[in-house]
């Protein structure tokens, strides 16, 4: 949904190693690690403009590592910008299985000689969003403005030029409207978990429920609630678990009814915890707009696009990767094999997965 973040619900048991949060990452995700040394800061957007007309003064925080180096030019040359997905922030890849991957020396994202750039985009983290105070009277963001949003810090930031976008789930969508928005921007485009097509089918469809149900809850109020209205809340989070999930894993791991149920009561606790209603049907309903399929022979860099076969939110076999990659002539496409190893969804979070093939990539010309 991304499409969506989705981390996964990682925790040290086997349990958790296997299911992922799609839309769920928790609006308060624990703390990550702080092995990567890494700063932040926070940009305003005043009078920030939406594409349905709305105005506000708008934040954006983001978090970088490593530092900004400039050409003979006078311009950042060694910028990357990570894009998380729906739910998530841009801590989430401060995680071990994708930041120990990637920012050591020798790796893609090596930090002595790359700049990294992880924002909260709008909704979600840090950044403005309808818990803040607005409520359902947040204006209505979709993508395009996300993806203005993320240019504009760039340009506060003074980055001009990137040597990557890569983007996971929500972020993985991101990817291609930049590719298309702002064409040679990024210099390669690396999109994870996604497809270049409208929101609709099923994808649409669970997110839908998603929002019904919290609307549906009585607790709700038109989002004026004075405490979380935990039944929607809770329909939602079973949602996102049944969407971000690994089968083949959950059930050599899970074989028995008992094992199952008792390993479903820990990961909706994970799914569900410090989620905010308001701030999660925002962050779902998002991708309503999005829709890049007209536009791809617009994207022209190198493109490494990678989905897994266990990912129930971007269903293979349905012929839509095999005629969009054609239509972007420098485009490469990897599906991964479904093992009881991948993490459905949150395979795009993983980076043993895909490392040797995004270094690939960084190597383009």
């Amino acid at each position: 949904m991304r499409l969506l973040s989705l981390l996964l619900i990682a925790a040290a048991s086997p349990a958790a190693a296997q299911t992922t949060q799609p839309v769920a990452t928790p609006a308060n995700p624990a703390s990550a690690p702080t092995r990567w040394p890494t700063k932040e800061g926070d940009v305003t957007l005043p009078g920030f403009r939406f594409g349905t007309g709305e105005t506000m003064d708008l934040k954006i925080h983001y978090t970088t590592l490593g530092t900004p180096r400039r050409g003979p030019d006078g311009a950042i040359n060694n910028a990357v910008m990570v894009l998380h997905g729906t739910g998530g922030t841009g801590k989430q890849f401060l995680s071990p299985q994708f930041a120990d991957e990637l920012y050591a020396p020798g790796q893609p994202f090596d930090l002595r000689t790359t700049y990294v750039i992880l924002p909260d985009n709008i909704g979600h983290g840090a950044s403005s969003k309808p818990s803040d105070g607005k409520r359902m009277a947040f204006p209505k963001y979709d993508y395009g403005d996300m993806v203005s949003a993320q240019k504009a810090i760039l340009e506060k930031l003074g980055v001009t030029r990137l040597k990557v976008i890569l983007g996971t789930s929500m972020g993985c969508m991101h990817a291609f409207v930049w590719g298309q928005s702002y064409p040679g921007f990024a210099e390669r485009l690396a999109p994870f978990a996604c497809l270049p097509v409208p929101i609709a089918g099923l994808n649409r469809m669970w997110r839908k429920l998603s929002i019904d149900a919290i609307k549906a809850d009585p607790a709700w109020m038109e989002g004026n609630y004075s405490a979380q209205p935990a039944q929607g809340l809770g329909t939602a989070a079973s949602l996102s678990i049944i969407a971000g999930s690994n089968p083949l894993a959950l059930q050599q791991q899970y074989p028995t009814r008992e094992g199952a149920e008792a390993f479903l009561s820990q990961a909706f606790t994970r799914n569900s915890a410090n989620r905010d209603a308001n701030d999660y049907i925002y962050q779902l309903d998002a991708s309503r707009t999005y829709d890049p399929s007209a536009g791809l022979e617009k994207i022209t860099v190198p493109v490494l696009w990678i989905n897994s076969a266990d990912d129930f939110i971007n269903p293979s076999g349905y012929g839509i990767t095999e005629a969009a990659v054609k239509r972007m002539p420098r485009a490469t496409f990897r599906l991964i094999a479904a093992t009881p190893e991948t993490k459905g969804h949150g395979t795009h979070t993983w980076a043993k997965f895909w490392k040797t093939d995004l270094a690939r990539l960084m190597a383009a010309q």
